[in-house]
C-alpha cells in the first residue's frame, strides 16, 4: 500500500479517482500479482501531471536525485523500503558503495546523496560513496549547508578485477546514482560477483524514453480494463523521431509530420470528451534528463520557425551530448497549483513501495510548459496524521489522502512498465 500524503490542493470532480477507489482491493491485488512476476526497478521517481480530465506519467526516473526534497515523516518508511529491496539481492549485505553523479558543487544534489546515505545506514549497512570522476583520486570532503560532511572516494577494482570497491572495503552491492549519461565507464564493466543497481542499461547512454512509454502502453491497457476507464486518461500519446539536427536544420520535415499527427489524435480525443483545453506537445531527447532539451508545441508550423537560439537549446544535452533522436510526447496541462504558481507531482518508491512525494513548483512557467527548469522549487508532502486510509464516500477530488492514493496508482504503474522495459531491453535476459 501506498502512505496517504497530506496536500492543501483540491481539484475538479474525477470520475477517474471515483473509478480506482472504488476498485482499490482488485487494483493492490493486482500489483501484488504483477510483482511476483516482475522484479521492481532498486529506486525510482515519476513526474506525474494532473489536467483534471487526465492524470499520467510524463517521466520516470530509475536514478532519482531529490530525496532531500522528501519529508523528513518518510523516513522510516523508506528505511523499510530499502531494507526489503537489499535483501533481495545480498540477504547478509554488510556494505553498500553508493555511486554518484559527478556534480561535486551542486548542494542540492550533495543534499540527496546525503539523505540516501542516511536511508541505507538505517537499514544496518556501512555505506561508502566511490567516485566515477578522474579528478578525485584521494578522499575527498565537501561541507553540506547543514553543516555535515560527505568525502567521496576514488574507486579500485579487485585484484581478480572481478569486483568493485574502495581502499579497505569491499561492498555486497554497488548502487547507482549516476544516470551514465556520458556513457558505461570501463571500471563499472565485467562485475561478475556483485549486483550493480540499477543495471547498466538503465543508464541514459543505453536507455530511450521511448521503449519506456511503450512499455507503460502494455501496462496501463491491462490496468485500464481491470478499473474500466479509457486507457488514454492515463496515458500520454507518443511517437519518436530519429535523424534529427537540430542546428543544421536537419529532419525538421519528418519531426513537422510526426509533431502534427500526434497533435491531430489529440484532438480527436478532445473532441470525444468534449474538451475546450489548447492540444499541444512536448519535444524532448528521447535519451537524457534534468529537464534539458525539451520544447512545447501547439503546431507543427512551429518546428520551422525555430529561432537559433531555440535550436541551439534543442540540440544540446545533458554533458554537452548532442540530440538526434526525440519523444514526441501529448502535453497534459497541470492545473495543480500553490500560491497561483503551477505545481506537478513528483512521486518516489523503493523497490515497490511509495516513500513520499513533493510537488514541484514554477511560478514563471504556464500549465503546458515544462516545470523542471531553473527557477523551479520544492514543497515536501507531510505525511496525514489523521485519517491515513482513503475515504470512499468522499466526493471525488475533495480530500487529499485520496488524491494522494490515485497518485500513487499511477506511479505504480510506471514503475511497474520500468521494470517491463529493463527486462525487455536486458543484454542478459538469461537472468530473468
Amino acid at each position: 500500500m501506498v502512505p496517504h500524503l497530506v496536500t492543501a490542493l483540491n481539484g475538479p470532480l474525477l470520475d477517474l479517482e471515483k473509478k480506482i477507489l472504488a476498485a482499490t482491493p482488485a487494483i493492490e491485488r493486482w500489483f501484488r500479482m504483477e510483482w511476483q512476476e516482475h522484479t521492481p526497478p532498486f529506486y525510482c521517481s515519476v513526474d506525474l501531471r494532473n489536467a483534471g480530465f487526465k492524470l499520467a506519467p510524463v517521466d520516470t526516473n530509475l536514478f532519482p536525485g531529490g530525496f532531500n526534497n522528501l519529508s523528513p515523516e518518510m523516513l522510516p518508511l523508506a528505511v523499510q523500503a530499502a531494507m526489503a529491496a537489499i535483501e533481495k539481492y545480498c540477504p547478509d549485505a554488510k556494505n553498500l558503495l553508493l555511486i554518484p553523479e559527478n556534480h561535486t558543487r551542486n548542494t542540492f544534489y550533495l543534499q540527496n546523496v546525503a539523505r540516501l546515505m542516511q536511508i541505507f545506514r538505517q537499514t544496518g549497512l556501512n555505506v561508502r560513496l566511490g567516485s566515477l570522476s578522474d579528478d578525485v583520486k584521494k578522499p575527498k570532503q565537501i561541507e553540506l549547508p547543514d553543516g555535515s560532511m560527505i568525502t567521496l572516494e576514488p574507486l579500485e577494482r579487485s585484484k581478480n578485477g572481478r569486483r568493485l570497491g574502495l581502499k579497505n572495503f569491499d561492498p555486497c552491492t554497488v548502487l547507482l546514482n549516476n544516470d551514465l549519461s556520458i556513457g558505461i565507464p570501463s571500471v563499472l564493466e565485467g562485475l561478475h560477483e556483485q549486483n550493480v543497481l540499477p543495471p547498466l542499461h538503465a543508464g541514459w547512454a543505453v536507455r530511450r524514453k521511448s521503449n519506456h512509454f511503450a512499455a507503460y502502453d502494455e501496462v496501463v491497457k491491462k490496468f485500464a480494463k481491470l478499473v474500466d476507464v479509457d486507457p488514454w486518461m492515463l496515458n500520454p500519446l507518443f511517437t519518436k523521431c530519429g535523424g534529427i539536427d537540430f542546428q543544421q536544420e536537419g529532419g525538421a520535415d519528418g519531426l513537422a509530420d510526426s509533431v502534427s499527427s500526434l497533435l491531430s489524435k489529440i484532438r480527436k480525443k478532445y473532441k470525444e470528451y468534449g474538451i475546450k483545453e489548447t492540444p499541444f506537445v512536448i519535444v524532448k531527447a528521447d535519451a537524457g534528463t534534468y529537464g534539458m532539451g525539451i520544447m512545447t508545441l501547439k503546431d507543427a508550423s512551429e518546428v520551422k520557425d525555430l529561432n537559433r537560439k531555440q535550436r541551439n537549446k534543442m540540440a544540446v544535452g545533458k554533458e554537452g551530448l548532442d540530440v538526434s533522436e526525440v519523444i514526441i510526447q501529448e502535453g497534459v496541462h497541470s492545473f495543480e497549483r500553490i500560491n497561483e504558481a503551477v505545481a506537478e507531482p513528483v512521486v518516489y518508491m523503493i523497490d515497490r513501495y511509495v516513500v513520499g512525494g513533493f510537488y514541484r513548483v514554477h511560478a514563471d512557467r504556464d500549465v503546458n510548459e515544462n516545470l523542471n527548469a531553473p527557477g523551479a522549487h520544492f514543497v515536501p508532502l507531510a505525511f496525514a496524521q489523521q485519517h491515513a486510509l482513503p475515504d470512499m464516500h468522499a466526493k471525488p477530488g475533495t480530500t487529499a489522502p485520496n488524491r494522494f492514493y490515485l497518485y500513487g496508482v499511477v506511479a505504480r504503474l510506471a514503475l511497474l512498465a520500468a521494470s517491463l522495459e529493463m527486462e525487455k531491453t536486458d543484454p542478459n535476459p538469461e537472468i530473468y
